[in-house]
């Protein structure tokens, strides 16, 4: 273990593993609701719904579903992306300590 790393656990060992759970939970829930916003904007105000009606008609459901589909597939896709360039890219600290 490097002195970055070293100093970084020593910080994140004295927080309460439960509050630090809990912490963690709460974002979670935070990025889901953020995402779900995203995607509630984009297909329901943007791309699907030009007027508002007692019903669905089957395009717009259609619509729905395509929407959420692409949204969720790019969404995944950028979040494996990112963790692709992460992986591939040093630390910052670790390429100065070389």
């Amino acid at each position: 273990m490097d002195a970055s790393s070293s100093s970084s656990a020593a910080g994140l060992g004295s927080v309460d593993p439960q509050l630090q759970h809990f912490i963690e939970v709460e974002t979670q829930k935070q990025r889901f609701q953020q995402l779900v916003h995203q995607m509630t904007e984009l297909c329901w105000q943007e791309k699907c719904m030009d007027k508002p009606g007692p019903k669905l008609d089957s395009r717009a459901e259609a619509c729905f579903v395509n929407c959420v589909e692409r949204f969720i597939d790019t969404s995944q896709f950028i979040l494996n992306r990112l963790e692709q360039t992460q992986k591939t890219k040093p630390v910052f600290s670790e390429s100065l300590s070389d």
